[in-house]
C-alpha cells in the first residue's frame, strides 16, 4: 500500500514537472541515465545576476515532504554521498554542475538543483526538476545538448557529424508530438516564424555546421533536431534543448525600424565592453548568408558608399549603424555581428512606410575650386532641442564639423532656430572638399534621422563672369519635398540670405583671386612663346651652316657671319663685280665684290675672311717652296 502510494506521489510530481519547468527560469536536464557503478554529470544553468552569482547552489533529493539537500555550494554533503558527490560554480557562465559517481539502484527518483534556500525560492522559479535513471545497459540513450539563452537575444547551436556527411543536406527542425518542422537548411528554407532571424552556417570542419537563431521568444523554447541528410529517411540527427528565459537585466534589441523612402533607419548592436578590439560588422540576410555591408575594419560594399556609417561607444559596449538614402531593396533583414569570445549577434527588419523625410537637403551641389560656398539643410520644429550637425563622411566614421560658435575660420556650420537651417559654409572651396556630407540630429549618444548631400568640386574658376552662370546652375537643384518655384519656402530664403552673406563678404577675396589668375597665366603663356621662339631661331642659324674645306681641315661658317648680303651674289644686284668660286659642301656658292659708282675705274680687292687669307698665305708658301726647290736644282746642274 504504501509503495502504490509513493508511485501515485512521484506520478504526480512528475505530471506538474512540464508546468513547472516551463515557467522557470533555471533550466538542466530533463532526465539523465547512469549505469551502476558508473558516474553522471548535471549541468544547472542560471541568470547571472550579481545576487544569482554570491547565492547558495544546492542538489537535492525529493519526498512526500520536502526536499533533502544532498550536496550544496557552501560545503555541505550529505553522509551517503561523501566522496562521491561534488558540487562546482561557474559564475562567469551563469551555471554549477553536480557530479555523482559509484551509483547504486538507490540513487534513483527525483531530484532538484537550485539557487538559494531548498524550499524557499522553489515557487520563485529558482529550482528545476531532473530524473534520474541507473541501468545496466552499456548503452545508454544520447542525451538532448543543452542551450540556455536570454529572450530577444541570440543562440548559437553547433553540430558536428564527420566528414562523411560533408556533401549532405544540414537542417535544424523543431520537434513536435508527430513531426519536425524545418527550421532552416543549406537550400534556405524555412519555417516562416523563422524568417530572417536564423542563419545556417558551413564550419570550418567538413560535416560541422552552426544555426544562429536571433530575437529569441518564449515559443522558441524546446527539442530541436539538428541533422545531415533527411530527417526519418537518411542521415543522422541529434537532439538539442533550448530554454530561454526572460531577464529584463539587458536593453530588449530592436526587432523592426521603420524609415520613409529617401530617409534613414538607426540601429542600435550590442557587445561585450571587454572585447572592443574585436570585430565588429553589420549584414544583410539572405537565404544562404549574410552579405556583409560594413566593418570596424573600415570595409564598406561599393554600393554603400555615402550612404552608410558604424559609431563606435566601447564605454557602453554599443555600435550604432545609419543607413540613409533608403530605397526599396534596403528592406529586408539585417544582422549585427561580432567575432568575440562572448559573441553578440542580433538581427533587425528594416521596413519602409509611407511618409517623406522630415530633414530636407539638396542631393547634389556643383561648385568650383576657390569658390565661397554655403549649402543649408532644413528641419522641423521636433527636432528645436536636438542637437543638430554636418559631417563629412567617409568608410570609417562621419565626424561632426565645427560649429559657428567656436569661431573657426574656412569651414563652419551656423544654425538659425528661427527659420530651422543649419548652414554649412566654405569661405574657399578646394578638391579635397568633394564628397558625400551629412545633416543629421542627435541626442547624447543617440543618433536620429540623417540626409546625405553629394558636393563635386569642379576646376579652377578662370573667368569671374562665370560665377553667375554656376550660381543659377546650383539654384536650379531641387530639394526633395520643396517646390522649385517658390523662393519664399523656408530653405530658399535661408539659402538666398546666406548666398548674399557669403557674396557680401568674400566678393572682394574672389576679385583678387581671380584677376590675380588671370594676370599670371597670360605671363607664363607669353614666356613659353619666347622661349619656343628663340629655340627655333638658333635651330635655323644652325641648319643655316655649311661645312667648308679650308687647307686640310673643315668648318661651319654660317651665312649670317658674312658683311652684306648685297656682297655676295644675289641676282638683283645692279653693280656686279669679278666672281670668286668657292666649293663649299656639295653645292656652289659665289662670293662678289661690288663697287659704288663713283669708285668706278679704281682697282677693286676682293674681301677675303682670315680662313681665306691664310689658306691664299698657305698657297703662297708652296709657290715659293717650289721655286727655291726648282732653282736650286738648276744650279747644281753642270753647264753644257
Amino acid at each position: 500500500m504504501a509503495l502504490l502510494f509513493f508511485v501515485l506521489v512521484l506520478s504526480f510530481i512528475q505530471a506538474e514537472f512540464e508546468s513547472v519547468s516551463a515557467s522557470n527560469i533555471l533550466f538542466g536536464p530533463k532526465q539523465i541515465t547512469g549505469l551502476v557503478d558508473g558516474s553522471v554529470s548535471i549541468k544547472c544553468f542560471y541568470p547571472p545576476t550579481s545576487v544569482n552569482i554570491h547565492s547558495r547552489k544546492y542538489w537535492c533529493k525529493e519526498s512526500t515532504r520536502r526536499c533533502y539537500t544532498i550536496i550544496s555550494s557552501n560545503g555541505f554533503v550529505l553522509k551517503d554521498y561523501k566522496d562521491r558527490a561534488s558540487i562546482t560554480d561557474f559564475p562567469e557562465n551563469g551555471m554549477f554542475i553536480i557530479e555523482i559517481s559509484d551509483l547504486k539502484y538507490k540513487d534513483m527518483g527525483l531530484y532538484r538543483c537550485g539557487v538559494g534556500l531548498n524550499n524557499f525560492d522553489y515557487e520563485r522559479g529558482l529550482s528545476f526538476n531532473v530524473k534520474l535513471e541507473i541501468t545496466q545497459d552499456p548503452v545508454l540513450p544520447e542525451e538532448a545538448q543543452l542551450y540556455y539563452a536570454e529572450q530577444q537575444k541570440t543562440v548559437i547551436m553547433t553540430c558536428d557529424f564527420g566528414v562523411q556527411y560533408a556533401s549532405y543536406r544540414k537542417y535544424l527542425c523543431k520537434m513536435a508530438k508527430t513531426n519536425c518542422y524545418n527550421v532552416i537548411d543549406t537550400y534556405g528554407n524555412g519555417g516562416p516564424s523563422y524568417l530572417g532571424r536564423v542563419l545556417l552556417t558551413n564550419l570550418a570542419t567538413p560535416g560541422s555546421f552552426s544555426v544562429i537563431m536571433s530575437q529569441l521568444k518564449k515559443e522558441d523554447s524546446g527539442l530541436y533536431l539538428c541533422g545531415v541528410g533527411n530527417y526519418g529517411t537518411e542521415g543522422e540527427s541529434k537532439q538539442l534543448d533550448l530554454h530561454v528565459y526572460e531577464s529584463g537585466l539587458a536593453p530588449n534589441q530592436q526587432s523592426v525600424v521603420n524609415g520613409v523612402q529617401g530617409g534613414s533607419v538607426t540601429v542600435v548592436c550590442h557587445y561585450d565592453p571587454k572585447e572592443n578590439d574585436t570585430l565588429k560588422y553589420w549584414c544583410k540576410w539572405k537565404k544562404h548568408g549574410c552579405t556583409e555591408l560594413i566593418s570596424s575594419y573600415g570595409y564598406i560594399q561599393d554600393s554603400y558608399e555615402g550612404r552608410i556609417v558604424m559609431h563606435d561607444d566601447p564605454e557602453n559596449g554599443t555600435f550604432t549603424i545609419i543607413l540613409n538614402q533608403l530605397q526599396t531593396d534596403d528592406i529586408g533583414y539585417y544582422w549585427c555581428m561580432t567575432d568575440g569570445k562572448m559573441e553578440r549577434k542580433s538581427s533587425v527588419e528594416v521596413k519602409i512606410v509611407e511618409g517623406q523625410p522630415t530633414l530636407l537637403t539638396k542631393k547634389e551641389v556643383q561648385t568650383i575650386a576657390g569658390s565661397p560656398l554655403s549649402i543649408s539643410c532644413s528641419y522641423p520644429c521636433k527636432y528645436s532641442t536636438y542637437e543638430k550637425y554636418w559631417c563629412k563622411w567617409n568608410n570609417t566614421e562621419c565626424k561632426p564639423l565645427i560649429s559657428s560658435e567656436q569661431n573657426q575660420t574656412g569651414l563652419v556650420v551656423s544654425c538659425d532656430k528661427d527659420s530651422g537651417i543649419l548652414s554649412l559654409n566654405f569661405d574657399q572651396v578646394t578638391p579635397i572638399d568633394q564628397g558625400w556630407y551629412w545633416c543629421g540630429v542627435k541626442r547624447g549618444q543617440q543618433y536620429g534621422e540623417t540626409i546625405a548631400l553629394h558636393l563635386q568640386v569642379q576646376g579652377v574658376l578662370l573667368n569671374f563672369e562665370e560665377a553667375p552662370k554656376i550660381n543659377e546652375d546650383l539654384n536650379g537643384i531641387a530639394v526633395p519635398g520643396v517646390n522649385p518655384v517658390n523662393r519664399n519656402s523656408p530653405l530658399d530664403k535661408a539659402n538666398q540670405a546666406a548666398e548674399s552673406e557669403t557674396s557680401s563678404g568674400s566678393q572682394t577675396e574672389n576679385k583678387n583671386s581671380v584677376i590675380l589668375l588671370a594676370t599670371l597665366i597670360p605671363f607664363g603663356i607669353v614666356f613659353l612663346l619666347l622661349i619656343t621662339v628663340f629655340t627655333i631661331k638658333k635651330f635655323r642659324l644652325f641648319g643655316n651652316s655649311d661645312l667648308v674645306s679650308v687647307g686640310s681641315y673643315r668648318t661651319n661658317i654660317s651665312m649670317t657671319e658674312f658683311e652684306n648680303v648685297r656682297q655676295y651674289g644675289a641676282k638683283e644686284n645692279v653693280n656686279v663685280g669679278e666672281f670668286h668660286e668657292t666649293q663649299m659642301g656639295k653645292k656652289d656658292e659665289y662670293s662678289s665684290t661690288s663697287g659704288s659708282p663713283k669708285e668706278d675705274g679704281k682697282s677693286k680687292k676682293t674681301k677675303r675672311g682670315s680662313k681665306e687669307e691664310a689658306e691664299m698665305a698657305y698657297t703662297t708658301f708652296l709657290l715659293q717652296s717650289d721655286n727655291i726647290a726648282s732653282k736650286v736644282s738648276s744650279s747644281d746642274q753642270p753647264a753644257e
